[in-house]
């Protein structure tokens, strides 16, 4: 997670009536009116903090007529406080720096490799970037689909002519799994990971 995203969500909840309007709706939805009154506060008052949290992501809103009702986004603040946890103990800055090369890794090598019409140009011969490429391939491909060897061949030539060099990269990579000329797709923890290799 970007470092920037994490400072904001510590700005949007470093305010004593942002924490206690995130609190109240931890019990569930309220309209504007509603935190106004229980928080001993003036409308405008609750609607400033209350958009403060919005921008961050912390809260939804939706409108019923003239009323506004706010919601917590709890998938998003655990995923803030994780990663902020994450970040200090595990990681540190490096990791900020080491998500944002791959990031751009990634992306030259999807721009560098595949042309416009989505066709694979070559096989990349650095081991990490050849990981890229398999791995964008296997995300085409249906989990939980059986692939007969034919059906499978025909599918990779869409992508590059070597299907054969291919179909064998997916096998030892751990990507897909081979059982009497069927494939099937490995779970994704099973694949190897080209951002871990060093």
């Amino acid at each position: 997670m970007q470092l920037d995203k994490m400072v904001n969500y510590h700005k949007a909840l470093a305010d004593p009536t942002r924490m206690r309007i995130l609190l109240l709706l931890s019990r569930g939805e309220m309209h504007g009116q509603a935190l106004a009154k229980k928080l001993n506060l003036s409308q405008p008052t609750v609607t400033h903090h209350a958009s403060k949290l919005r921008e961050a992501g912390l809260i939804k809103e939706r409108r019923d007529k003239n009323t506004v009702y706010f919601t917590l986004n709890p998938e998003l603040i655990r995923q803030h406080a994780e990663a902020t946890v994450r970040f200090i103990f595990e990681k540190g800055e490096g990791e900020e720096e080491t998500s944002e090369l791959n990031e751009t890794l990634e992306a030259s090598v999807l721009r560098n490799f595949f042309s416009k019409d989505g066709k694979l140009r070559q096989i990349p011969a650095q081991y990490k970037k050849k990981l890229i490429v398999l791995q964008m391939l296997a995300e085409k491909l249906e989990p939980g689909r059986m692939y007969p060897e034919r059906e499978l061949n025909e599918w990779i030539k869409q992508y590059h002519e070597d299907f054969a060099t291919i179909r064998r990269e997916l096998i030892m990579h751990q990507f897909m799994y081979r059982e009497r000329e069927m494939y099937e797709l490995n779970p994704r923890e099973m694949w190897t990971r080209w951002d871990q290799v060093h």
